[in-house]
């Protein structure tokens, strides 16, 4: 297949040199910078859970008229909106797009410039990655890839697609309700993000902290709260069970959050602890503890400009 990744940050790093490695056709679309400089000189280097590799991949800065099987949009949700508008000449007739972005929201704005019917949303649920220095991704670990429609996407495309991903080594599975694993998931960022960007703990030690972590389960508790009295058919019957489970998985981890506050890069905040308020209010119910969570992280933000 011929397969863009737009944006080679830690997930979409290894999302292309695992494609390549499969034998795809790959292209990465990437800001200019000291990264995308070693990934055309060198190509990418992934270390960690899956070994160790050097798989070279054509990298631009601007996305060419070519278009693509599958178009993956690995950025932060933040940049979607933008990167979506600049994709065009990747996606034709037949082309999949694919959003790799955490929390919820991402989708509808990738919506707004193409096509929803041709749209896929995926989660990656206990994938730990990281950059470790220009051109080389570092992977932690990995749980699942879930893959379902945004709107309305064939049965037989999703399978297809959750197939490419398994034959690349990637645990992948088409789902039903892309919702419901959006809001499972959603429950462990929202436990997490914020607190941990505020307080720049691990996973762990937020939630073994006496005082973080009653506000961890607090604030995830309440995302499944927004979440059943929202209809959404989540299998999270215990959502501190599910909380804890999650974080035993990862207790070393610093969420994506925590890293962008520390490097300076805007968080996806809206999409993550501000997206459960955002979402309850649709329904006329409240979220305040995500929305004090939110307005916090914001507040951090707003100071560091």
């Amino acid at each position: 297949m011929k397969i863009a990744v737009i944006g080679a940050g830690a997930m979409g790093a290894i999302y292309a040199t695992l494609f390549a490695e499969a034998g795809h056709d790959v292209l990465v679309i990437q800001r200019a910078g000291p990264h995308l400089a070693a990934i055309r000189t060198h190509g990418l280097r992934l270390s960690g859970f899956s070994g160790d590799r050097t798989i070279a991949v054509r990298a631009v800065e601007v996305a060419p008229d070519e278009p693509q099987d599958l178009v993956i949009f690995a950025v932060k949700a933040t940049q979607v909106d933008v990167a979506a508008r600049e994709a065009g000449g990747l996606i034709g007739t037949g082309t999949i797009v694919l959003a790799m972005q955490n929390g919820i929201g991402a989708a509808d704005i990738l919506a707004r410039s193409i096509d929803p019917g041709r749209i896929a949303v995926g989660i990656a649920a206990a994938f730990g990655a990281s950059l470790a220095g220009p051109g080389h991704a570092r992977h932690k670990g990995m749980e699942a890839i879930r893959i379902g429609a945004h709107a309305g996407l064939r049965e037989d495309d999703l399978a297809g697609l959750a197939q490419v991903w398994r034959e690349a080594g990637f645990k992948a599975e088409a789902v039903g309700s892309i919702a419901a694993m959006q809001w499972e998931k959603l429950i462990c960022n929202a436990s997490f993000s914020a607190p941990c960007g505020l307080t720049g703990l691990t996973v762990g030690a937020a939630l073994a902290d006496a005082n973080i972590g009653p506000l961890c389960i607090g604030a995830g508790t309440e995302a499944w709260t927004i979440a059943k009295g929202l209809g959404i058919p989540i299998s999270v019957a215990d959502p501190e069970s599910h909380i804890r489970g999650f974080a035993a998985r990862v207790a070393g981890a610093k969420p994506s959050l925590l890293q962008d506050i520390e490097a300076g890069r805007p968080t996806e905040i809206d999409f993550i602890n501000g997206a459960v308020p955002r979402e309850a209010r649709t329904a006329g119910l409240s979220a305040p503890v995500n929305e004090t969570l939110a307005r916090l992280v914001r507040h951090r933000e707003t100071m560091a400009r």
